[in-house]
């Protein structure tokens, strides 16, 4: 019989994304000498599925669980009716949720969704007992209620300080785990101010990254990409235009739709930029009306989405974290792993993220502000090289975060 601890771990999907980097960081990190891993993914698509290290046992995909993230049209045509009424049904409590709070677009959804289908969805116990059991990405319904292990800790990725759950729906869920597991100190303060009684189950694992990796997979394709940025850069004014770049979901948090404003600011200012946008997303649309409102066409470019984001990264001369909020955005730590001078708006998390003005600059979380903080970024080229040097020294990987899973 193995000695080894069993571990359970699931993710919705393995799209290119933050999280599941950080999942995909952990994962290569982990000491398959102490540990059978079974890796659950509700829905086998995304581009990082290749990357899941062979020593993981990668585990069936369910037509159940897969049907949790595709359009309710698409599932009712499979055959599940049921999975369709209950995603239904679980809007009449979050409107009633919108109407009580005024929320806009609440997160609580996502949690209303999970308690009116994960009932209707099949045990996993099949697969035995676990030692650890691990939900990475909300909601925490499925590892809750499906899944035997003899603990279970589930993962906070948002900064609750800037979301409006409804707590009293979704604290149940938390309460049932072990341990919640928080990926900086800033994340577990806006975690807190929302779920106060759970501040005895919160441990510390910083989102996990092998600066080998970043390195690495920077110069796949280099010579390919530095072709296409300086086509770009010819359009916005000449190869010696600033190059700025940032990468992530099109979304609301994201503010690259903010972003095309700051960017006009910056040529308003007198700056030469080419600043192109690695990614993909629902508010695309959104972006591409404030570049046309802007007329930032040429200076303020979306490449789309691509597997292997990093040398994008290597070919920029900035990089920019334009957020409006964020737990702990990978793609900052990757840049600094790169020794690229990052930019970050002021979010409630900014200052877990870096140390302003050594080895990155915090600028005002407005377009006017983030503008004019960036402009004298671009200027100070005795800033930008003393954060490169200091960048150069120091270690940005964090693989030995992985032992604390052998502590739980």
């Amino acid at each position: 019989m193995s000695k080894k601890k069993r571990l359970f771990i699931a993710i919705q999907y393995l799209e290119i994304g933050g999280a599941e980097r950080s999942l995909i960081g952990l994962l290569n990190a982990l000491d398959y000498s102490k540990f059978d891993v079974d890796l659950f993914v509700y829905r086998h698509t995304g581009e990082f599925m290749k990357l899941v290290p062979p020593q993981v046992r990668l585990l069936p995909e369910s037509k159940r669980y897969a049907a949790l993230s595709k359009p309710i049209s698409q599932i009712v045509r499979q055959g599940y009716v049921d999975l369709a009424i209950a995603r239904l049904l679980a809007r009449i409590p979050a409107r009633r949720f919108q109407r009580r709070t005024g929320v806009r677009e609440p997160i609580a959804i996502y949690q209303y969704v999970a308690n009116y289908t994960t009932p209707l969805l099949p045990s996993l116990h099949k697969y035995g007992e676990y030692d650890l059991a691990i939900s990475f990405l909300i909601p925490h319904n499925i590892v809750r209620d499906k899944v035997r292990a003899k603990r279970k800790c589930a993962w906070i990725h948002t900064d609750y300080s800037f979301v409006d759950p409804d707590t009293e729906n979704e604290l149940p869920v938390w309460a049932a785990y072990d341990h919640v597991v928080s990926i900086s100190p800033d994340v577990t303060k806006g975690f807190l101010s929302k779920f106060p009684s759970l501040e005895g189950k919160i441990i510390q694992i910083e989102n996990i990254l092998s600066e080998s990796f970043v390195r690495q997979q920077a110069q796949v394709g280099l010579d390919d990409v530095e072709k296409e940025i300086s086509a770009l850069c010819e359009q916005a004014g000449g190869l010696d235009v600033v190059r700025l770049c940032s990468v992530g979901r099109f979304s609301y948090p994201k503010a690259f739709d903010r972003a095309a404003h700051i960017c006009k600011g910056l040529v308003d200012r007198g700056c030469q930029v080419l600043w192109y946008v690695v990614g993909y997303g629902g508010d695309e649309y959104l972006i591409q009306r404030a570049i046309n409102e802007t007329g930032m066409q040429r200076h303020f470019v979306l490449v789309g989405k691509k597997e292997n984001p990093y040398p994008y990264i290597q070919s920029c001369h900035l990089y920019v974290q334009p957020s409006r909020y964020e737990g702990n955005a990978v793609t900052v730590r990757e840049a600094q792993i790169l020794c690229k001078p990052c930019a970050i708006t002021a979010y409630a998390t900014a200052h877990s993220q870096l140390h302003d003005r050594v080895d990155g600059v915090i600028v005002e979380n407005e377009v006017d502000g983030a503008a004019e903080g960036l402009a004298a970024l671009i200027a100070d080229k005795k800033l930008q090289a003393s954060i490169q040097e200091y960048l150069a020294a120091h270690h940005y990987g964090n693989e030995s975060e992985a032992q604390k899973i052998e502590a739980l």
